[in-house]
């Protein structure tokens, strides 16, 4: 099975994108949360500019 998603992610259109895993700290507990987002190569400087 991860063979096929590997094949997948090396497609053509597989390249443009990368996962990006920002940590986020909340305010009423003070730990630490994880939030993922998948975007296109050409947003990620745009995505980690902004809070």
């Amino acid at each position: 099975m991860a063979k096929k998603v590997v094949a997948t992610l090396k497609t053509k259109g597989g390249k443009n994108y990368a996962k990006v895993i920002r940590t986020m700290k909340s305010e009423k507990t003070g730990a630490y949360t994880f939030k993922e987002e998948i975007v296109s190569t050409d947003h990620v400087k745009d995505l980690l500019a902004k809070k």
